[in-house]
C-alpha cells in the first residue's frame, strides 16, 4: 500500500496535470518523506550514543589528570 501526498496530488491536479502523473509524483515525494524519517531517527540514536561517548571519555580524561596530578604534588 502506497501512501501519497495530497496536498501535492490537489496541486498538480488543479495545475493541470494528468491523474496517473499527479498520483506517482504524490507517491514518489511520500518516500522521500519516509525515507528522511528513517534517517532521522537513527541521527538521533547516533547522537545519543555520541553524547554518552563524551560523558565516557570526560570521566577517564578526569582520572588521568587525577593521577597525573598525584604524582607530581
Amino acid at each position: 500500500m502506497s501512501v501519497m501526498v495530497f496536498e501535492l496530488y490537489d496541486a498538480l491536479k488543479d495545475a493541470g496535470a494528468s491523474e496517473e502523473k499527479a498520483q506517482a509524483a504524490a507517491k514518489a515525494i511520500a518516500d522521500y518523506h519516509t525515507r528522511f524519517d528513517h534517517i532521522d531517527s537513527k541521527l538521533a540514536i547516533l547522537e545519543a550514543k555520541i553524547t554518552i561517548l563524551q560523558c565516557v571519555m570526560g570521566l577517564a580524561l578526569a582520572g588521568v589528570i587525577s593521577l597525573v596530578v598525584k604524582a607530581f604534588v
